[in-house]
């Protein structure tokens, strides 16, 4: 009997010491920062700055005087820190998948073509190990994102500090996800086809499927009395303008016929997601007020001919042309690596970018782009508490070193089962 209790106790000590950081409680007491270089986000820095919030949200942010009375506050001394708003990861599947093997954990896709009905939100993973580790480096709010199909779901937006996904969201329902047909192809070369570039016979056919599935969308859309219909009700978002619709291309052609088809419809709330040629279309981009998710910076060149680093200036030719631009992950490993996200907003600070334009394309523009911005996205009087404080500059991953994280006023942990296993280990060496 008691080897049993020892094993049941093991196996309890054992899960409590894998399971993810238990969430922040609610902001109780007044918290003032007081003395660090404040990046805000929409451009402008402060550097030697006072930053206070109160429930969750920012009373003061300005340049620090020592005229206040922080007596009553819990005062954190950021001399010599830097101060960010919370980087955001958009077009992302964090807490949709924990293993790819494992078919159990695997919830980023529905079975079909059209599945505008199908929500990210419902299969989100709030104590997810892989969610767990974007803190350490910043990254505090997530659009998670369903793949797969012609149109692949509804996206949501999350902060990464909860218990379930009631917790955890932040907007409910915020977009639909279409990805446009490509207008390219290539030969699959394992069966004996010739594997060069070459016109997607298909595209015509496949964008006429398109518009006539919109086209009914919309007659539902515009009928009261219409039966209960869930995919077509779910698009009803689009047409009210209450949700935007969010478009995966990335040729040319491809995203102006998207943009030209998006304006028959009537849709204003549109962005670009991915993008690998928008740079092309930049001007163009900018006269319709279109966004862009680019995708992620630290990749290879699509073909022979590009420029080598044509990814790591994609941003700084369409933030030149004046085209809102946020950056996203989607990819290999794009799970693990959107903790990496800061590190792709330095790779554009190489490529022509400021280190203030860089940090926006991870903050306020891709709050803006989500529609966010009015609680996120930027250090301003009367938005949400959701920051951190890096020992040294965040977006570069030398000196990215969290020492403290908020979001909504809650002092969250940064400690995951990584940064465990990383002081673990750092001691085995040791010399005695």
């Amino acid at each position: 009997m008691k080897l049993i209790k020892l094993i049941i106790l093991s196996i309890v000590c054992v899960s409590i010491a894998n399971a993810q950081q238990t969430p922040a409680e609610v902001q109780s007491k007044t918290v003032a920062i007081v003395g660090g270089t404040a990046h805000l986000g929409n451009g402008s820095v402060i550097q030697n700055s006072l930053i206070i919030f109160e429930n969750e949200i920012l009373q003061t942010v300005s340049e620090y005087n020592k005229s206040e009375d922080l007596s009553k506050m819990e005062v954190i001394d950021a001399k010599n820190q830097h101060i960010y708003p919370g980087f955001i990861v958009a077009n992302s599947t964090l807490g949709l998948i924990e293993i790819d093997a494992v078919r159990a954990t695997d919830d980023d896709e529905e079975l079909g073509n059209w599945n505008p009905h199908i929500r990210s939100l419902i299969a989100y993973n709030a104590e997810s190990r892989v969610v767990e580790s974007m803190r350490p480096n910043g990254v505090l709010i997530a659009q998670i994102t369903p793949r797969g199909g012609r149109i692949s779901g509804t996206s949501s937006i999350v902060q990464l500090d909860a218990w379930n996904w009631e917790d955890a969201v932040l907007r409910v329902d915020d977009g639909i996800h279409l990805n446009w047909p490509s207008t390219f192809s290539r030969g699959r070369w394992w069966l004996g086809e010739d594997p060069g570039l070459k016109s997607n016979p298909k595209y015509s056919n496949q964008t006429s499927e398109i518009k006539a599935y919109f086209n009914n969308a919309k007659a539902n859309s515009n009928n009261a009395k219409a039966k209960l219909n869930l995919p077509l009700n779910a698009m009803r978002g689009l047409f009210d303008q209450s949700k935007t619709l969010y478009i995966h291309v990335n040729d040319e052609k491809g995203i102006v016929d998207a943009v030209e088809f998006s304006k028959s419809q009537e849709l204003s709330k549109i962005v670009i997601v991915g993008g690998y040629e928008a740079y092309k279309l930049a001007d163009y981009l900018k006269e319709n007020k279109i966004s862009v998710l680019l995708r992620r910076v630290h990749s290879r060149p699509n073909h022979d001919d590009h420029d080598y680093d044509l990814p790591f200036k994609m941003a700084h030719l369409l933030v030149e042309a004046g085209v809102t631009v946020g950056l996203e992950t989607s990819g290999d490993m794009e799970r693990m690596n959107s903790r990496n996200l800061p590190f792709y907003a330095g790779t554009t600070v190489a490529h022509g970018l400021s280190k203030e334009q860089a940090l926006q394309l991870i903050t306020l523009n891709t709050a803006k782009i989500l529609g966010i911005d009015t609680q996120y996205g930027s250090l301003e009087v009367g938005k949400s508490a959701t920051l951190f404080i890096s020992s040294g500059d965040a977006l570069d991953m030398r000196t990215n070193n969290l020492t403290n994280a908020f979001i909504d006023g809650r002092n969250i942990s940064l400690e995951s089962h990584q940064t465990e296993l990383w002081k673990r280990y750092s001691k085995k060496y040791e010399k005695n």
